[in-house]
């Protein structure tokens, strides 16, 4: 039996959005909507040839994503290729909550092996970019 790798750090973080949880979480379950927020790491989305899984552009190249979305739980977790990388993928927890009228988006990430303290709290300030994105995308009447 191979041993578990240490944790990892994690951050959790989320947004509240004046919008209800089913809204929320169908615009989300959508890859065709994340350029429309995920503003920093998602620059386009087309679906690709393998079903489920959508080709991305990003600033450090392209991607894939799917997203493993269940609305009865509010479940949106997503995986990352990096077709350049065989092998490699990245799985991000995330979940839409209902909160009154509205709903909280919350995500975990974790920080890869590769990256450095200062490389990943770059990266979840982009995640705050985005969120907030998130947020008045979903507001704007």
């Amino acid at each position: 039996m191979s041993e578990l790798p240490a944790p990892a750090r994690s951050v959790t973080q989320s947004v509240t959005i004046d919008r209800p949880a089913s809204d929320v979480h169908s615009f989300l379950s959508d890859a065709a909507n994340w350029p429309r927020w995920a503003v920093v790491n998602v620059l386009a989305a087309e679906p690709a040839d393998e079903p489920g899984w959508w080709r991305i552009a990003t600033a450090d190249g392209p991607g894939e994503i799917r997203i493993r979305a269940d609305a009865a739980t509010g479940v949106l977790d997503h995986d990352f290729r990096d077709p350049n990388e065989p092998g490699w993928m990245a799985t991000v927890p995330a979940r839409v909550v209902a909160n009154g009228r509205g709903a909280d988006f919350l995500m975990t990430i974790f920080q890869p092996a590769e990256l450095d303290d200062e490389a990943f709290d770059r990266w979840l300030a982009d995640t705050a970019t985005e969120f907030t994105a998130l947020k008045e995308v979903l507001e704007r009447p």
